[in-house]
């Protein structure tokens, strides 16, 4: 697949760089001229990946989290979370609506979520070697703008 632009950050696993993850992958978005909506949807599916990144993989200790953020296909936009941290034993599991391994005041929804927000959703895991969640979500050229 041929890219048209990309970037890459690497942060702690801090609950206070969620917000910046989030907000960083809706600046970025904002070249494909997303609308509020789409912008929201993309907004929220990262918050659910990074937040899932700090609580799951790193759930005694402070880790790293990498996010690529990549255009492809012209207005496809490409979100890849990474972590190094626990990893999933059971993916199929891990995906199922209310599993959770964060205990009770955590829904089990967060790739749920991800899912209904992006137009696909892919998770990679080893355990003891981390997760990789990489979603895309294809962005609609408006009427005139393009």
């Amino acid at each position: 697949m041929k890219e048209s632009n990309y970037i890459k950050l690497e942060f702690p696993s801090r609950s206070s760089n969620e917000a910046f993850a989030r907000t960083a992958a809706a600046a970025f978005a904002a070249q494909l001229d997303p609308t509020l909506e789409e912008l929201g949807d993309i907004k929220t599916a990262v918050s659910e990946a990074v937040t899932n990144a700090i609580v799951h993989a790193y759930p005694d200790s402070i880790g790293r989290i990498a996010m690529r953020l990549r255009i492809i296909k012209g207005s496809t936009l490409e979100i890849s979370v990474r972590d190094w941290g626990k990893g999933i034993a059971d993916v199929e599991q891990a995906m199922t609506p209310l599993f959770s391994t964060g205990g009770e005041e955590r829904s089990g929804m967060g790739f749920t979520i991800m899912g209904s927000f992006m137009d696909k959703l892919r998770v990679r895991s080893s355990p003891g070697r981390g997760t990789t969640v990489v979603m895309q979500r294809f962005i609609s050229p408006r009427q005139g703008l393009r």
